[in-house]
């Protein structure tokens, strides 16, 4: 039996352009600059330090992985050091759009994540102990996570 989704909160998360590695054997590296950002929900909101980024691994297959590691700050001063893990991809013509920083369509590819948390606030201490999925979606210049509890 699977448990509903709650929502947490939603990340708008700023990013610079990216620098590309390039053909490292198992698919194209990416590093995505976060620059700031913002995230808010019912109970919990703040800022998306900036400092963080997004490891990214296109594979040959055409699936993007993501692993993105930032802080998050709540609007009462609390630091919350975040690690992102998930996949995109979707239609070839889509994802082209998308690496070259083009809009597309909401909806038109599959970006899903697994965020982790850690901090050591009592107050937020249950994002340590809980199961997180975040469904994504990418803009020119920033990333939009929803991010739910089971």
């Amino acid at each position: 039996m699977v448990s509903h989704l709650n929502h947490v909160f939603t990340a708008k998360i700023e990013v610079d352009k990216p620098i590309e590695i390039g053909d490292v054997g198992s698919g194209i590296r990416r590093v995505i600059p976060i620059t700031g950002g913002t995230f808010e929900g019912p109970d919990i909101k703040g800022i998306i330090l900036p400092g963080g980024a997004d490891y990214q691994l296109i594979r040959h297959d055409g699936v993007t992985e993501v692993i993105a590691h930032y802080t998050i700050q709540t609007d009462d001063g609390v630091p919350i050091y975040v690690v992102n893990k998930g996949y995109r991809h979707g239609p070839k013509a889509i994802i082209d759009k998308l690496i070259r920083g083009e809009e597309v369509p909401d909806g038109s590819y599959y970006f899903k994540t697994s965020p982790v948390f850690e901090t050591g606030s009592e107050k937020y201490d249950y994002l340590n102990k809980m199961i997180f999925v975040g469904e994504g979606i990418r803009k020119p210049s920033y990333v939009e996570i929803e991010v739910f509890r089971l």
